[in-house]
This record gives structure tokens, C-alpha cells and sequence, in this order.
């Protein structure tokens, strides 16, 4: 019998009909993710039928997931992200690399998405350093360099936060 205990909050994302790829891909991508139980429908329902996979259950770097395959009525939007942190640019370079490799898609400022619409933000602690400086001269080239990036690069923000 599979582990129902479900955490107390657990951030559930509609998925059209690809929630178990997408936590296969997650849990393949991010440290300290994995999958869980997958339950499939005792029923037919608006959106599929008995037996299709109906909800999984996922850890995404540490956070409780469940991916509920509800069908196509509602898409994801930025409005909710995984924000990312990572320790230096290959790190940065990997994570945005396999997410919009894999069918995702780049945005502005160290946002991108997957393939099933879900973003992310690949934040490199240095990024969030340099914003945070104490010194607003230093915290605004940082976040000037940051708004002409794509995926953010460690260099150019250590050089901005160095002037």
C-alpha cells in the first residue's frame, strides 16, 4: 500500500495529463527531490478516465509537491515560482540548461519555463548578495546588470557589485 501521509502544506500543480513526467523530470534535475506515491482514478472523470494516473505525489529540493493531472481547463502562470537558489554558474548553467532544454522556454532576469508552464527562477546566491548590499550604489549596478540578463551570469554580477 503506498504512503498516503501527505504534509501539512503541500503545493499542488494542475498538470493537462503529464504530472508523473513532470515529476520524474524534477526529481531527476533538482537535488533532494524524488517521487512519490502515484495514485491512479477508481473513476472516470471530466478530464480522463479509470486508471489514468490521477495525482503524484513529489518533492521538489525539499518542498512537498502533488501533481494533479485535472486536464487542460486551467494553464500555469508566473504569478507562482520555484525559486531556485544556486552556488556558481555551473550550477546556474545546469538547471537553466535542463529546464529549457527540455522543452522549456528562457525569460528575462533568471526566469524561465518548463515545458508543462511551470517557472522557475535560477537565482545565483551572488545575484541575491549584490541586491542585498548595503550599499545602494552597489545593490542597483547589481540589479541593473541583472535586468539585461537571461539566465544570470555570476561574472557580470560580481564585476557590477566590484564597479
Amino acid at each position: 500500500m503506498p504512503n498516503t501521509k501527505v504534509s501539512k502544506n503541500t503545493i499542488c500543480l494542475w498538470y493537462d495529463r503529464d504530472a508523473l513526467e513532470a515529476a520524474n523530470f524534477y526529481a531527476k534535475t533538482f537535488p533532494d527531490s524524488s517521487v512519490g506515491a502515484v495514485f491512479h482514478a477508481p473513476g472516470d472523470y471530466p478530464s480522463g478516465k479509470q486508471g489514468n494516473v490521477l495525482t503524484v505525489q513529489f518533492t521538489v529540493a525539499g518542498i512537498p509537491c502533488i501533481g494533479l493531472n485535472g486536464g487542460p481547463a486551467f494553464k500555469q502562470t508566473e504569478a507562482f515560482s520555484f525559486q531556485i537558489a544556486t552556488d556558481d554558474q555551473a550550477e546556474t548553467d545546469r538547471l537553466w540548461n535542463a529546464i529549457v532544454g527540455n522543452g522549456g522556454q528562457e525569460s528575462e532576469c533568471g526566469w524561465c519555463k518548463d515545458k508543462w508552464g511551470v517557472s522557475w527562477q535560477i537565482t545565483p546566491r551572488a545575484l541575491t548578495d549584490g541586491i542585498a548590499d548595503p550599499d545602494p550604489k552597489v545593490a542597483k549596478r547589481v540589479f541593473d546588470a541583472m535586468m539585461e540578463m537571461r539566465k544570470i551570469d555570476v561574472a557580470k554580477i560580481e564585476a557590477a557589485r566590484k564597479g
